[in-house]
C-alpha cells in the first residue's frame, strides 16, 4: 500500500500546522508537560488518520467485459429507476455508493471503453445522502463507451465533509477497467447510471470493494 498523489501537498501542510499547534501548547504550558503530551498524541494520532485517508491500496482487479465493477469503497444506499438530465435524458436506475471518512478515497472505472463525456460542476456542499446533492453538489459526470456500444455513466459527488472532486478522464480517452478516473477528498458518494433492465448484483445496506465488486452484469 502507498499514499496517493492526490494527498502528498494535504499531508505535508497538516504536519507542519500540527507540528506547530503541538509546539505552541509547550510553550505556553512550559510547567504542565502531560499537557504537551497528550495534545501532541492526539494530534499525532490525526496525522496518522489523514494518511490513511490518501492510501492506495494494491488491489487486484476483477476484470469481467459484461460487469460493472464498483467504481469507489463503500456502502450502497440507493438502488432506484430516476431520470438522468445530463446526458442520456431518458430514464436509469441509479446505483449509489456512499464513502464514509474510513474507506479508500480513490475512484475507478467500472468498465472498459471510450470516454464520450465529462465535465466538472461547481456546487454547493449539501450532505451526500441528500435528494439534491446529485443535482446541486459539487460533482463530475463521465460516460464511458464499451466496445459494444453500450454507455455507462457515472457521478462523483462532494459532500458536506468533502470539498473536492478530481477527475482524470479526458474526452476520447481509452481506459481500461479498474483504471483510476478520480479522488473525492474526504468522503461522499458515485452514483452509476444504467439501463433499465440492467441486472443488478448488489442490494441496499451491502459493502461493495472498487476493483472488486460486481455491480451490475450488462
Amino acid at each position: 500500500m502507498t499514499i496517493h498523489k492526490e494527498g502528498y501537498v494535504t499531508i505535508s501542510f497538516m504536519l507542519i500546522l500540527l507540528t506547530a499547534i503541538t509546539l505552541t501548547i509547550w510553550y505556553l504550558t512550559p510547567n504542565y508537560p502531560i499537557i504537551s503530551i497528550i495534545a501532541g498524541s492526539i494530534l499525532f494520532g490525526l496525522w496518522l488518520f489523514i494518511i490513511s485517508f490518501f492510501r492506495s491500496p494494491n488491489r487486484k482487479i476483477n476484470k469481467k467485459s459484461k460487469a460493472i465493477l464498483a467504481p469507489a469503497d463503500g456502502k450502497v444506499v440507493a438502488i432506484e429507476e430516476v431520470e438522468e438530465n445530463e446526458y442520456f435524458n431518458t430514464r436509469r436506475i441509479q446505483v449509489s455508493i456512499f464513502m464514509s471518512p474510513l474507506n479508500v478515497h480513490i475512484n475507478w472505472h467500472p468498465i472498459a471503453g471510450e470516454v464520450k463525456f465529462s465535465k466538472y460542476h461547481h456546487g454547493l456542499h449539501l450532505v451526500a445522502w441528500h435528494p439534491k446533492s446529485s443535482t446541486d453538489n459539487e460533482r463530475s459526470t463521465v460516460v464511458v463507451c464499451r466496445e459494444d456500444g453500450k454507455e455507462i455513466l457515472f457521478r462523483q459527488i462532494a459532500g458536506a465533509v468533502a470539498r473536492r472532486v478530481v477527475s482524470y478522464a479526458k474526452v476520447g480517452q481509452k481506459v481500461g477497467q479498474g483504471d483510476e478516473f478520480g479522488f473525492i477528498k474526504f468522503g461522499s458518494r458515485v452514483d452509476i447510471f444504467l439501463p433499465l433492465g440492467t441486472e443488478v448484483k448488489v442490494a441496499i445496506d451491502q459493502m461493495v470493494s472498487g476493483r472488486q465488486t460486481v455491480i451490475a452484469n450488462l
